[in-house]
C-alpha cells in the first residue's frame, strides 16, 4: 500500500508497532525527501529499492528496529541525503565504502549494531559531517587520522568497540565534550584530559615477558569482566539518554506534494519577471501553483554556493517544527532533478504581498519612496510582531531556537502589514541542557548572520545564543526608527548606529528619527477640482507633504525615547545586560498602548 503513495514527499510512521519487512514497493515513491521508519518492530534486510531513492534529502531513519543483514553498497546512491540513521538494529558485516559517495551527509548514526571491520577510508570524502555515531559495534583497527581533519565534525561517538593504537590529537579529538571513546581498552595517547595510557614504543621484551602471562591473564580476565559490566551499565544509560533527547521529530505531514515541473510552470520558467529577491543561498520567485491557484514564493537554492544544501536542510527542519502567526509559513519543499539533470532544491512559502521591511525602510527611488512610508503605529506593530516571533522561538517552541540572521530583509509583510520572520537557513536548535538556556551552545558559532547585525561575542568566538538574536533585534529596532542601516556610510571606526543614537538621547531624539516619520500626507480636495492650471496642481502636490504638527509633541518624544532605549538595551555589548524577548514584547506593547491613548 505504501508503494502506491507515488506523490508523497514525506512518509513519517515512526514509533508504532509495525512488524514484518520493509516493503520494496517504497521504491516507487520517487518524490520522497524524508522517510522515517524508526522505533517499530521491523525485521529482515533493507530493500535496495529504497536506497535507490535519490530524492531522499532530509533524512532516512530506520533506527530502533530489528533489521538484519549488511548495509547494502547501494547506500552510496543516496547522494543528496543529509542524515542517515540505522542505529539500534542487528546490522552486521563491514561499513560499506560506498558511503563515501554521500557527499552531502551531515549526520551518520550506525550505533548499537554488529558492524565489524575498520572505519572505511572513503568517509574522508564526507567533508560536511557534523555528527558520527559508530558506538556499540564490533569495529576494530586504528582510528583513522582523517576524522580529526573533518572541519565541521563536532560529535564523534566511537565507544564500546575494539579500536586500538594511538588516538589522534586534532579536530574533534581535542573536544572532550564532543568525543566518546569508552570501552576501547587498547587505545592510547590522545590529549591528557582523556586519561589514556601513553603509547609504548615497540622494544625488545625483557626476560620477564615469558613469565608475564601467568600473572597478566587472570588479572586481564577480571578487568575485562569488570569493564564489560561497566560498559553494559553505561551503554544502557547512554541509550536511554539519547532516546530522551530525540523524543520529538519534525513533522512534515501538512506539506503539499509539488514537483519540479509544477514549480517551473508556476514561475513561468523561473522568469526574471517573477524574480522578487535574492539572498546568500539562492533566489526567490513569485509563482501560482497550477493545482489550486495558490500564490506562493518559491526559494530556489543555488547549490553551487557553499553551505546552500546545509541551509536547505536546516530550514526544512526548523520550519517543520514551529508554528506562529508571525513566522513565515512554509507550504512544501521540493528536492528533485531539473531539466538539465542537475540537483534541484527549493522551498515554497506563503507569498507576502507587501514584500520585506527593508523595502519599506529603504525605498530605491522617489516613486517608491512616495508609496512606501511607515507610520509610527505601523513601525510599533511590526516591532511587536518581530519581538513576539523571537519570544516564541526562544521561550515557547519545543526546543529553543536561535534565528541567527535577524535583519529587515528577513522580515516580510502581508496584505495587512503584519510582519512574518523568514529565512531560517542559519537557525540553530538549542538542544543541550544548561542552567542558562539563553547561553546554551549549539555548535561553534563563527560569524553567523549579516554584517551590522552580528553580536560582538560571535566575532570573538562566543556561543550561539538567544541573546545573540536579541542584539540583532536591537540593531533592527534602531534602524526602523532612525531610518539608517547599521552599515550606513556615516558609520565607521569611530561611530556606530549605537553611538549615534545613544549620543542623541534623550534631548535630541527628534534630530535622529527617520525623517519620513515626521512627514504626513494631507489630501487637498481643491487639486481634484481644478485641472486648468498645471502649476497650481504641482504646487498643491508639494503642499501635500509637510512636517507634522503634533498637539502633544512632548508625549510623542517620550514614545520615541522609550523605543530607542529598548533598542540600546538590546544591543548592550555584554550579553547578560540585554533584555530577553519576553520583556521586550511587554515593554513595546506598553509603549503602543501609550501611543494609542494619545489619539
Amino acid at each position: 500500500m505504501l508503494g502506491n503513495l507515488t506523490s508523497a514527499i514525506t512518509i513519517y510512521i515512526n514509533e508504532n508497532r509495525f512488524n514484518g519487512k520493509i516493503p520494496p514497493s517504497l521504491g516507487n515513491c520517487q518524490n520522497l525527501i524524508l522517510l522515517d521508519l524508526s522505533s517499530n518492530n521491523l525485521t529482515g534486510t533493507i530493500p535496495k529499492e529504497i536506497l535507490g531513492l535519490s530524492s531522499l534529502s532530509i533524512y532516512l531513519d530506520m533506527s530502533n528496529n530489528f533489521l538484519t543483514g549488511s548495509l547494502p553498497s547501494e547506500v552510496g546512491h543516496l547522494v543528496n541525503l543529509a542524515e542517515l540513521s540505522a542505529s539500534g538494529n542487528k546490522f552486521s558485516g563491514e561499513i560499506p565504502i560506498t558511503l563515501g559517495s554521500c557527499a552531502t551527509l551531515l549526520v551518520l548514526n550506525l550505533g548499537s549494531n554488529e558492524f565489524q571491520g575498520t572505519i572505511p577510508q572513503s568517509l574522508e570524502n564526507l567533508r560536511g559531517l557534523e555528527e558520527i555515531d559508530l558506538s556499540g559495534n564490533n569495529l576494530s583497527g586504528h582510528i583513522p587520522q582523517f576524522l580529526g581533519k573533518l572541519t565541521f565534525l563536532k560529535h564523534l561517538n566511537l565507544s564500546h568497540n575494539d579500536f586500538e593504537g594511538e588516538l589522534p590529537k586534532e579536530g574533534v579529538f581535542l573536544n572532550t565534550s564532543g568525543l566518546s571513546i569508552l570501552g576501547n581498552d587498547k587505545l592510547c595517547g590522545g590529549i591528557s584530559q582523556l586519561h589514556l595510557p601513553a603509547c609504548l614504543k615497540k622494544k625488545a621484551q625483557s626476560s620477564r615477558g615469558i613469565l608475564a602471562p601467568k600473572v597478566i591473564i587472570p588479572v586481564a580476565c577480571a578487568l575485562a569482566f569488570i569493564c564489560a559490566l561497566s560498559c553494559f551499565i553505561v551503554g544502557r544509560s547512554m541509550l536511554k539518554k539519547s532516546k530522551a533527547v530525540f523524543v520529538t521529530s519534525p513533522s512534515y505531514k501538512d506539506w503539499k506534494s509539488v514537483s519540479y515541473f509544477e514549480l517551473v510552470e508556476s514561475t513561468n520558467g523561473f522568469s526574471v519577471d517573477n524574480l522578487i529577491g535574492s539572498g546568500s543561498f539562492g533566489s526567490v520567485y513569485k509563482g501560482v501553483l497550477p493545482s489550486d491557484g495558490t500564490i506562493v514564493a518559491v526559494k530556489v537554492l543555488n547549490l553551487q554556493q557553499p553551505g546552500a544544501f546545509k541551509s536547505f536542510i536546516q530550514e526544512c527542519k526548523t520550519l517543520s517544527s514551529i508554528k506562529h502567526r508571525n513566522l513565515l509559513k512554509i507550504i512544501t519543499a521540493c528536492s528533485s532533478i531539473d531539466n538539465h539533470g542537475n540537483d534541484f532544491k527549493s522551498l515554497v512559502f506563503e507569498y507576502m504581498v507587501n514584500g520585506s521591511l527593508d523595502m519599506w525602510l529603504h525605498p530605491k527611488d522617489n516613486e517608491e519612496s512616495e508609496s512606501k512610508r511607515l507610520s509610527l503605529i505601523q513601525r510599533l506593530n511590526i516591532a511587536i510582531d518581530v519581538a513576539s516571533a523571537l519570544d516564541y522561538l526562544h521561550h515557547h517552541s519545543e526546543a529553543s531556537i536561535v534565528h541567527c540572521d535577524m535583519k529587515p530583509s528577513n522580515v516580510l509583510l502581508d496584505e495587512d502589514m503584519v510582519a512574518h520572520i523568514g529565512d531560517f537557513g542559519l537557525a540553530r536548535f538549542l538542544l543541550e541542557a544548561s542552567d542558562n538556556p539563553s547561553q546554551s551552545q549549539t555548535m561553534s558559532a563563527g560569524l553567523r548572520g549579516s554584517i551590522g547585525y552580528i553580536p560582538p561575542e560571535y566575532g570573538m568566538g562566543g556561543q550561539v545564543s538567544t541573546l545573540g538574536d536579541v542584539y540583532s533585534f536591537g540593531a533592527l529596532l534602531l534602524e526602523m526608527f532612525t531610518g539608517k542601516r547599521p552599515t550606513d556610510d556615516m558609520f565607521g571606526d569611530h561611530l556606530s548606529i549605537l553611538q549615534f543614537t545613544a549620543m542623541a538621547m534623550p534631548d535630541h531624539v527628534m534630530d535622529i528619527v527617520d525623517p519620513s516619520l515626521l512627514v504626513i500626507e494631507r489630501e487637498d480636495e481643491d487639486t481634484t477640482n481644478d485641472d486648468s492650471n498645471d502649476n497650481d496642481i504641482q504646487e498643491n502636490k508639494l503642499q501635500n507633504i509637510k512636517i507634522a504638527a503634533w498637539s502633544n509633541e512632548e508625549a510623542w518624544r517620550n514614545v520615541l525615547v522609550s523605543v530607542i532605549q529598548i533598542g540600546l538595551s538590546c544591543t548592550a555589548i555584554s550579553p547578560g545586560e540585554r533584555m530577553h524577548m519576553n520583556v521586550v514584547v511587554n515593554k513595546l506593547n506598553g509603549i503602543r498602548n501609550s501611543y494609542l491613548n494619545l489619539e
